[in-house]
């Protein structure tokens, strides 16, 4: 029996829920790098790198092969890139929404007035 699609991509993105894997993907999208350069650029002990490597292997997200002595992880696809992008944007997109709240919330109130409101309030006294 089949996984049905909007599990399959839950599942895409559950894999994609940790820092460092993001972080991985985003070393990996000028091109292939061995995993000693993963390492002096992520603080990280190399096991939970080896970790975290190979759920993005195991899910398909990246890919592994050697190049003499060196293990050399890539981008399995380039809409990976693409994936990453979006999520830039959205991001983006969200905190320009927050910032733009942000700053109507902190101007000061000005009361709005509606006609019948000022004259009702003006009678009363």
């Amino acid at each position: 029996m089949s996984v049905p699609l909007y599990q399959a991509k839950a599942e895409m993105f559950r894999t994609l829920g940790h820092p460092v894997r993001i972080r991985v993907l985003e070393l990996l999208q000028p091109g292939p790098k061995p995993v000693r350069d993963l390492l002096a650029e992520i603080d990280i002990e190399p096991s939970s790198l080896s970790q975290q490597l190979a759920v993005l292997r195991r899910a398909g997200i990246v890919v592994s092969y050697r190049d003499g002595g060196a293990v050399m992880y890539a981008l399995s696809t380039p809409a990976v890139l693409d994936l990453l992008a979006a999520g830039r944007r959205i991001l983006g997109e969200i905190l320009t929404d927050r910032d733009g709240l942000l700053a109507e919330l902190q101007t000061p109130a000005h009361p709005v007035e509606s006609p019948g409101v000022a004259e009702d309030l003006t009678n009363t006294r």
